[in-house]
């Protein structure tokens, strides 16, 4: 057996092992862990409620599945409770990276100005390096939107943040750390 399908059967028992014990955990454990995916209570409730599921795929179409049934006030509630980072921003450590992290946080105040809410966007699938400057050129675009288009980006950058979360919730890849400053996931 080669050293790579003995590395994929490792962690698939991992992902299973950590799913298997999602799947059986008390319901208010469960629930108390999804919303750490996503701050909707009746988003958390729901996937809960379905459990068990056989695999990775089943838990993120049911995410997927309560994350386009999200109400305004379902969607107001996540919002709330993206206040940490999801992703870590480089350091500021030069006069243009400087010049970078302020421009990002007036751009975070107008656009919470403008939608009453916090800017988010899934930075999954960039390398770190990638991040800042699809941030910042994100909220610059989106700053644009009509309010009723931006909610609808808003939640489908919410549902892809709650499946990368899902993803590290059942599988071996550790969780993000929750620090406070710009509010990205």
């Amino acid at each position: 057996m080669s050293e790579e399908s003995t590395l994929s059967r490792s962690r698939f028992r991992a992902t299973a092992s950590r799913l298997d014990r999602f799947n059986h955990a008390p319901v208010g454990a469960a629930e108390a862990a999804l919303l750490s995916c996503c701050g909707s209570r009746r988003w958390a409730r729901l996937i809960a409620a379905h459990r068990p599921y056989p695999d990775l795929e089943a838990l993120l179409a049911a995410g997927d599945e309560a994350s386009y049934d999200l109400t305004p006030a379902d969607l107001d509630e996540a919002l709330a409770d993206e206040s940490v980072i999801g992703h870590e921003l480089p350091p500021a450590d030069s006069l243009g990276a400087l010049a970078a992290h302020t421009a990002l946080q007036a751009a975070h105040d107008a656009y919470e100005h403008r939608f009453g809410h916090v800017f988010v966007i899934c930075l999954d699938d960039l390398r770190p390096e990638e991040r800042l400057d699809r941030l910042l050129s994100g909220i610059r675009d989106r700053l644009g939107n009509e309010r009723e288009a931006e909610r609808d980006n808003t939640a489908e950058e919410l549902r892809r943040i709650a499946r990368g979360r899902l993803v590290r919730l059942a599988s071996s890849q550790p969780c993000l750390p929750r620090m406070p400053g710009f509010r990205i996931a």
